[in-house]
């Protein structure tokens, strides 16, 4: 229904008691047109309009035409001629032109070659058509059908923002996100290396402030890399990972129902605490959050929230946020730790408070289709929320003002489905991940008021695609006219699950970065301006870390693909102290199984020096894999390894020990 207010030409649909004329609307084989119900008489010849045809050659709207009339002899047409354009956008609004009847239509398809695919699907066209009635073609038919096809051929093509972004580049030179590195090697007039900058550093030569500075862009240029310092195998696949604000634990969740928490005090010296399931889950853990205080652990399935005490208390704390029978995809703890907020596949959003175990907040109607993420805005507030939808939409929440139910704002420009958010914890900047390919970064100040968000058709502009088991169709993207995001980051592939985005911690990179997960099985590292920083390549690092098991077939992602090792980075967390990623990956042949693989900076290194060799295979409690290593080693394809590759037959595997009182240190 079109809104008041708004013309045709906005809304797409006809001027009343105006005629309407489309290729399909053929005069019949009567004279009498008047018992035609889709019949509209003439308009007088001085008030013929031109209709504009939309991209599917049907009339779109009339308007007078900036163009001259079609001239009589279409041979004397130039494509450089403006008569040319003219006739080829307007057609003559008039149901009294003459017009081909449906049967000569059949034989003008027959003579040009269609005839034997007519008769072959039972049509009759009739006998071919003589030269005779080939001479004089109807003219406003062939411009008509020009025209039409002229629509498909000439739609805008969608042309990607410039990187790298100026809005970017601003950002980066602004201080909210990183230092610019804007000194050069005193010496050589060029940018300090590593070395360099560490011997400036030591020196102490210059103020308090610029040795600060110094430090800080010393250490944003720290990018884990590839080679993984070791691989953490689990019987299923991994679905979130994240290191706690302090960065003292780690926590994984998997698809078998189980959290395992670690001891990261010392990132480069794991040890594992304990593991904990929840034995009425439904397909899978699907998002967990640790408060910050390290005190509760609250993780959810597709059915109900669960509170976990840590380290030490072995009993499990339930709460049902709601007697409603609905799935929870996202949780959030506030900045100070007194309430978690839930996005539910009942298209809401929930704020539970700890304390008195309650829902005290519930927002309804307003999201339509699943909430699949959801995050405080503001470290230091509970106030502001995000949430982020499958509608395409991202809505900004002041719960200071929610007589009516209704958010503050609403961010509109991704085409699919929002698969995670992830807000910088200034109130100001969110940051989203969707299934259009994209990762977007969004200033408040720029939100759309919610009535004119309502007023905009949210799914014009998808494809409807399925994003775990299809690719997504680049040919049909187009740009989303209401877009006002600050920069919109590309390359990585959001497919087969709801993939993660996040921004990189203040300590130890400098907040200069954001980073994402991908199908692709790498993690990507922008930096603000929509340039590639780094790539970590997790399918690389892990590349047939595992012997075939008897049970892969039970476990494959995608019964109709390939048994070839693949690899899907789901999610992806930044320590917050030293530069280090843990991945959380779908990983395995077929992705049957998943990993946590930590990666850390070593400058570009083959080799560590510490004791352990690194690119080693641990179970889910930090227990070497011998065999593991060894297949690795002996079907790794890379020239170091001079053993002879073995054929990659399946071979069983060795079920892991069950026992969870065995915490032993790695």
């Amino acid at each position: 229904m079109a809104s008041a207010g708004m013309s045709s030409e906005e809304t797409g649909e006809p001027i009343e008691d105006e005629p309407v004329w489309h290729p399909a609307h053929e005069h019949l084989d009567e004279t009498d047109t008047t018992t035609d119900p889709d019949y509209q008489p003439s308009p007088s010849e001085g008030e013929r309009r031109f209709g504009v045809l939309d991209e599917w050659g049907g009339i779109e709207s009339y308007e007078d035409p900036p163009y001259p009339d079609p001239p009589d002899d279409l041979e004397d047409l130039e494509d450089d001629d403006d008569d040319y354009l003219g006739a080829e956008r307007f057609i003559r609004a008039d149901p009294n032109d003459p017009t081909f009847a449906r049967n000569y239509l059949f034989q003008l398809l027959a003579s040009g070659g269609f005839r034997e695919a007519l008769l072959a699907n039972g049509l009759d066209p009739g006998p071919p058509l003589e030269d005779d009635d080939l001479e004089e073609p109807d003219e406003d038919f062939i411009l008509a059908m020009t025209a039409r096809l002229a629509g498909r051929r000439r739609r805008p093509k969608f042309v990607w923002p410039k990187v790298p972004s100026e809005e970017g580049t601003k950002l980066m030179r602004s201080g909210h996100f990183g230092t610019e590195p804007y000194y050069v090697d005193r010496i050589k007039k060029r940018k300090e290396v590593f070395a360099t900058s560490l011997m400036w550093r030591e020196l102490g030569i210059d103020s308090h402030g610029v040795r600060i500075r110094a430090d800080q862009s010393i250490s944003q240029t720290m990018i884990p890399s590839s080679r993984a310092d070791s691989i953490i195998h689990y019987d299923s696949r991994s679905y979130s990972g994240q290191f706690s604000d302090d960065g003292n634990f780690f926590f994984c969740c998997e698809q078998d129902f189980r959290v395992r928490m670690y001891d990261t005090s010392n990132p480069f010296a794991w040890k594992y605490l304990k593991t904990v399931e929840y034995p009425y889950g439904q397909w899978t853990i699907t998002d967990a959050s640790l408060s910050p205080d390290n005190r509760f652990l609250a993780y959810s399935s597709i059915r109900r929230t669960e509170f976990l005490p840590l380290p030490n208390q072995p009993i499990t704390q339930g709460l049902d946020i709601s007697r409603s029978r609905f799935g929870i995809w996202s949780l959030r703890f506030s900045g100070d730790g007194r309430e978690v907020v839930a996005g539910t596949s009942e298209n809401s959003v929930i704020v539970v408070d700890l304390e008195t175990r309650t829902p005290v907040l519930t927002l309804k109607g307003r999201h339509q289709h699943h909430v699949n993420a959801v995050c405080f805005g503001d470290t230091s507030s509970p106030h502001i929320l995000y949430s982020g939808s499958d509608d395409t939409t991202l809505r900004v929440w002041d719960r200071r003002s929610m007589a009516d139910r209704r958010e503050a704002g609403v961010f509109l420009g991704h085409t699919e489905g929002l698969t995670y958010i992830d807000s910088k914890g200034d109130g100001r900047y969110v940051l989203s991940n969707s299934k259009d390919q994209t990762m977007k970064l969004w200033d408040l100040r720029k939100m759309m008021p919610p009535s004119r968000a309502d007023a905009v058709e949210r799914n014009a502009y998808s494809t409807d695609f399925d994003y775990r088991f299809q690719e997504y169709p680049e040919s049909h993207r187009v740009a989303h006219p209401y877009d006002h995001s600050v920069v919109t980051f590309r390359g990585h592939r959001v497919l087969k699950t709801l993939v993660r985005c996040h921004f990189s911690p203040p300590g130890s990179t400098n907040s200069r970065y954001v980073y994402t997960g991908s199908a692709d099985g790498k993690v990507y590292v922008y930096n603000i301006d929509a340039t590639l920083a780094g790539t970590i390549d997790v399918q690389a690092a892990t590349m047939n870390s595992r012997p075939r098991g008897p049970d892969i077939l039970t476990n494959m992602w995608d019964l109709h693909g390939d048994m070839e090792w693949r690899t899907c980075v789901r999610d992806a967390s930044w320590h917050p102290n030293v530069p280090m990623i843990a991945a959380t990956s779908w990983n395995g042949w077929g992705l049957s199984s998943g990993t946590c693989t930590i990666h850390s900076w070593n400058d570009g290194a083959d080799e560590d020096e510490g004791d352990r060799s690194i690119g080693r295979c641990y179970d889910h409690k930090l227990r070497p894999l011998p065999e593991y290593n060894h297949y690795q080693d002996d079907s790794s394809p890379s020239p170091e390894h001079r053993r002879t590759r073995r054929t990659l037959r399946s071979r069983p595997v060795a079920r892991l020990d069950t026992d969870e009182d065995d915490d032993d240190d790695w």
